[in-house]
C-alpha cells in the first residue's frame, strides 16, 4: 500500500519552526559575544558582592563600627582627589573583569576511562558480594557502582591508586580464605605491576585497597640514632611505625621509618630468626645487626655456609670469634652456653646479696648463628652433636643474661630448625621473593600486601612477636672484600667496621666442672677467641 504523503500545511510550518530555532540560536550567540565584557563584569561583581558579605557577616560586631568608619573615610578621601570617583570605578570594574573571568572547570568525578575500570571492578565483585536471597542487592549484575564504591582515585594512566569498598555484612571477612579471593581479584583488574595494601575493617564492612610505593633502596649502612639495646632492622612504610630517624640518603639526609628491634632483659622477643631465599640478603642483615652491636656489646659469629661472608670482621674490637669450621662451631657455641650460665650465677649472686649486678654480666653478648642447617649436616655425618643443641640455654635463659642469639637460614632447611629455634626465636624476618603461605609459615601471619613485583636483595617483611607483618627494606650492607661492592657501600662498611686488635689469650672454663665460673673468666671487649683457645677447654 502507497504511504500517503503529508499535507502541505504540516511540511511548512515544521519547516519555518526549524528556520526559527536556528535563528533564534544565531542571535543568542551573537548576543553572548557583544555582551560578554559585560556579563563578566557583572558576574565579577556578584562574586565580589558575596565576598563582602562573608567578611562583614565574620567580622566581630565590636569591630563593625570601627570597619565601617574606616571604609566611609576612604570613600570620602577618594571623592575629594581630583579623576578619584574616576579612577575608583575604573579599578572596581577592573576587578570585577578578573573576578569573573571564566575558569577551567576542574573536573571532580571520573571520566569515561575511569568510569568503565570501575564497572569492571563491581561487574567482578558481584559473584563474591551477593547472594540469591538478598532482597536488596548492593552487588548485582548491572548496577550502579556508586553505592559499593565510596571513595576512588586514579594516577595519571587511568589506573586506580586507591579504592574504598562497602561489602554486606553476611560476607565471611573473618576467614583468611575469604579475604584472600577478593585481593587477589582487585589486584588482578587493578593492574599487575604494582604492590597493593589492604586494610580490612570488619566493623564497618569497609575495604580500602591502596597503592604503595616502592621501598627506597639506596640508604647504605650507617650509625642510627639509637639508644643501647635497638638494632635497626630496615625501613619500612611511613605509616607502618610512630618514629623515624635521620638517615643519610645519597647526598642529602631526610628523615626515614625505621623498624626497631629492641634486646635486652625487659625484650619481649630477645632472640631473631632470619630465613630467605639465596642471594635474598640475610647475610646482608646479618652484617647490619653486627656493625649495630659492636657499639655496646661483644659478637660471636659461627658462618656454616663457609663462604667467608663475615672476614671483614675477624680481628676487630669486639669480635670474639668468627668461625666456619665444625670443630670450632661447637667450642664456641659450648662456651657461649656456659657463659650465659657464669651471667646467671653472677647476677643471682649480686641480687642475693644486695648489689647491682657485675659490669661483665651487663655487656651484651651477641651469638650470630648463619645456616645451622649446614653445620648440622656436617656434625650429623661426623657423628658430633648439633650445634643448635648448644644453643639451648642461651636461647632459654639469654634474654636475663643479656646474651641475644640471630640466626639465619633458608627456606629449604627451615624443618632442620630444631624446636627450641622455633619456639624462641619471636622476632622473624623473611626475606627475597616467596609465596603468601611461605610468609605465613615463618611469621604466623600473612601479609597485608600483595607480592612486590620486584624484589631487589634486602626486601622483605618483619614480625615483632605479635605485632602486625611490616614490609622491610634492609640497609645495604654488603661484603667490603667483594668485587662486586661499589665504592661507596664499600666505604661505608669499612668506616662502621671497630679498629683491628691482636688477639689475646683468655681462660676459657672447663666444660664439665660443676662449680660457679668466676667473674675472672670472663672475656672482655677486647678480647679475641680463637678456635685453637676455644679447642683448650675439651
Amino acid at each position: 500500500m502507497a504511504r500517503r504523503p503529508l499535507p502541505r500545511i504540516l511540511n511548512s510550518g515544521s519547516a519555518s519552526i526549524t528556520r526559527g530555532r536556528e535563528l533564534a540560536r544565531t542571535a543568542a550567540d551573537n548576543a553572548t559575544d557583544v555582551l560578554h565584557p559585560l556579563i563578566r563584569i557583572v558576574r565579577g561583581l556578584r562574586l565580589l558582592a558575596g565576598a563582602g558579605r562573608r567578611k562583614w557577616a565574620a567580622t566581630p560586631k565590636e569591630r563593625r563600627g570601627p570597619t565601617l568608619f574606616l571604609v566611609a573615610a576612604c570613600v570620602f578621601v577618594v571623592a575629594l582627589i581630583p579623576y578619584g570617583p574616576l579612577l575608583a570605578l575604573a579599578a572596581v570594574m577592573g576587578a570585577a573583569a578578573w573576578k569573573g573571568r571564566e575558569r577551567t572547570p576542574v573536573r571532580t568525578g571520573p571520566g569515561k576511562t575511569e568510569t568503565g575500570r570501575l564497572q569492571a571492578l563491581y561487574e567482578a565483585l558481584v559473584p563474591y558480594f551477593s547472594v540469591a536471597d538478598d532482597p536488596s542487592p548492593l552487588f548485582a549484575h548491572g548496577g550502579d557502582y556508586g553505592k559499593a564504591f565510596s571513595g576512588y582515585e586514579f594516577d595519571g594512566d587511568g589506573r586506580v591508586t586507591r579504592l574504598k569498598v562497602a561489602y554486606p555484612a553476611y560476607f565471611t571477612d573473618g576467614e583468611a580464605a575469604s579475604r584472600i579471593r577478593i585481593e587477589q581479584l582487585l589486584h588482578a583488574k587493578s593492574g599487575r605491576g604494582r604492590e597493593y595494601h589492604f586494610a580490612w575493617d570488619e566493623e564497618a564492612n569497609q575495604l580500602v585497597m591502596s597503592v604503595l610505593d616502592a621501598l627506597p633502596t639506596s640508604i647504605a649502612a650507617q650509625r642510627f640514632v639509637t639508644t643501647p639495646g635497638e638494632t635497626v632492622l630496615g625501613f619500612t612504610d611511613d605509616d607502618a611505625v610512630q618514629r623515624k630517624v635521620p638517615v643519610t640518603d645519597g647526598e642529602e639526609t631526610r628523615d626515614a621509618p625505621p623498624v626497631v628491634w629492641r634486646t635486652g632483659a625487659r625484650s619481649t622477643e630477645p632472640h631473631l630468626l632470619i630465613v630467605g631465599q639465596p642471594g635474598s640478603g640475610t647475610s646482608t642483615l646479618m652484617r647490619s645487626i653486627a656493625l649495630q652491636a659492636l657499639q655496646h656489646g661483644d659478637i660471636l659469629i659461627i658462618e656454616g655456609s663457609g663462604t667467608g661472608e663475615y672476614a671483614c670482621l675477624t680481628g676487630r674490637t669486639g669480635v670474639l670469634a668468627v668461625e666456619c669450621g665444625l670443630a670450632g662451631a661447637l667450642a664456641t657455641l659450648e662456651w657461649a652456653a656456659h657463659e650465659t650460665e657464669r651471667r646467671l650465677i653472677a647476677a643471682n649472686r649480686a641480687r642475693q646479696a644486695g648489689h647491682p649486678p657485675p659490669e661483665d654480666t651487663k655487656r651484651p653478648l651477641w651469638i650470630l648463628l648463619d645456616r645451622p642447617s649446614v653445620l648440622g649436616h656436617l656434625a650429623a655425618v661426623d657423628g658430633r652433636p648439633d650445634p643448635q643443641e648448644l644453643l639451648q640455654v642461651p636461647l632459654r635463659h639469654g634474654r636475663a643474661a643479656n646474651v641475644t642469639v640471630v640466626t639465619a637460614d633458608q627456606f629449604d632447611s627451615l624443618d632442620t630448625l630444631s624446636e627450641t629455634v622455633r619456639t624462641h626465636t619471636r622476632a622473624r624476618v623473611v626475606l627475597g621473593p616467596c609465596a603468601r603461605d611461605q610468609v605465613e609459615s615463618v611469621l604466623g601471619l600473612e601479609p597485608h600486601t600483595t607480592p612486590p613485583p620486584d624484589v631487589p636483595p634486602g626486601r622483605g617483611y618483619a614480625r615483632l612477636g605479635t605485632g602486625p607483618v611490616l614490609r622491610l627494606q634492609v640497609p645495604a650492607t654488603p661484603d667490603p672484600y667483594d668485587d662486586a661492592t661499589s665504592e661507596a657501600h664499600r666505604q661505608a662498611v669499612l668506616d662502621l667496621l671497630p679498629a683491628p686488635q691482636t688477639a689475646v689469650e683468655a681462660t676459657v672454663p672447663e666444660p664439665t666442672s660443676p662449680d660457679p665460673l668466676p667473674a675472672e673468666t670472663a672475656l672482655t671487649a677486647g678480647h679475641v677467641l680463637t678456635a685453637e683457645q676455644l679447642m683448650l677447654s675439651e
